[in-house]
């Protein structure tokens, strides 16, 4: 049976669409499994093994049209379900299901905070679109594949990295999802342990700010809500007997997707917002601490069947202002990033762990 699974982005949104991808490729007798995407993610189902093959949007929707009228699909699985993937599917005249989108509870969420969410992840919503084939849940989570020639030898990083570390991803695609830099800089002083900044080279401007504020002649820049014991936390310049390696490596922009997915999944936890590289880091099953802003859990993409906690302001009655997010706050103060207590309740760090 050949089956077309249609979801053009993004990185997150496509990483938990695998629970399907091999619930299909596994559980329907003789399945033959391609993904129609966005050319830029096609490196995230190429090394999938329960992808057969991947057919990429490069030109005009005829033309993909025309290139899957060729596979003869039996099914199309549809996890996208906008005008797009609709005219797909009315060309290609084969059976089809596709998942909820929640539209009209996610804007009485958003608009009227009258909360109507089933308390169901996304996930489960897509596995029953593919469930007229007769697919279950597995129950094993995500899969993120990397390539071995993407993997990150540790050797490479400067030796306080070594010996282990913490991965953040301070990126999203909209402002209103990231912490404000003064308070990612409160956030690495408060973690008090070695931190590779992960993002990509969109977020580099605003890594090595954070890298500034831990060298030692910009050291006073971290606030003072920071933890005042840790290492790294400089109220006034230091002596020089006191001035540590820097607990910063910044790796925005610096490592590919597959690279970066390869630091989170030997990291010791991870702390990301509510963006791709946090369901990156759920397939590898890490300890995830996840920043919310403008977005709230409720939406149904927390971290998927790994450990994790929700950073966020409870009690706003702005929040949430969107379903996906804004370039500024809406209401100008932000509150919902500029508030955060950013208390991960952490034992202290030994031996620079």
């Amino acid at each position: 049976m050949k089956i077309l699974v249609l979801r053009f982005s993004s990185i997150g949104d496509i990483v938990l669409t695998t629970p399907v991808v091999r619930a299909l490729a596994q559980q329907v007798p003789g399945a033959e499994v391609h993904f129609a995407t966005k050319p830029a993610y096609r490196g995230l189902l190429e090394a999938n093994p329960h992808v057969a093959r991947v057919h990429s949007l490069t030109g005009s929707l005829g033309a993909l049209v025309q290139q899957l009228k060729a596979e003869q699909f039996d099914h199309v699985i549809d996890l996208h379900h906008n005008l797009r993937t609709l005219l797909i599917k009315l060309q290609l005249g084969v059976k089809s299901s596709s998942f909820d989108k929640l539209n009209w509870q996610k804007w009485l969420l958003v608009n009227f905070k009258i909360d109507q969410m089933p308390r169901v992840h996304i996930v489960q919503r897509y596995l029953a679109a593919a469930a007229t084939l007769g697919v279950k849940d597995d129950g094993r989570g995500l899969d993120y594949f990397i390539p071995a020639s993407q993997e990150v030898d540790l050797t490479t990083l400067p030796a306080p990295f070594r010996r282990g570390y913490v991965a953040v991803a301070i990126g999203a695609q909209h402002a209103t999802k990231r912490l404000p830099v003064d308070k990612l800089i409160e956030l690495c002083a408060r973690l008090a342990r070695p931190i590779v900044l992960l993002g990509g080279p969109e977020d580099e401007s605003v890594a090595h700010v954070i890298e500034q504020a831990f060298e030692t002649q910009a050291a006073a820049q971290i606030p003072a809500a920071a933890i005042p014991d840790s290492p790294y936390y400089f109220p006034t310049k230091p002596p020089s007997s006191r001035v540590p390696e820097s607990p910063i490596h910044n790796g925005c922009g610096r490592y590919s997707l597959h690279q970066s997915a390869s630091l989170l999944r030997q990291a010791q936890f991870v702390v990301s917002h509510d963006t791709g590289l946090m369901h990156i880091a759920a397939a590898f099953g890490k300890e995830i601490f996840s920043v919310w802003g403008n977005t709230v859990p409720a939406f149904g993409m927390y971290p998927y069947r790994t450990e994790f906690r929700v950073l966020e302001v409870p009690g706003l009655s702005c929040r949430p202002c969107s379903k996906i997010g804004f370039a500024k706050c809406p209401q100008g103060h932000f509150k919902c990033m500029r508030e955060q207590a950013l208390d991960l309740g952490l034992p202290p760090a030994r031996d620079g762990r």
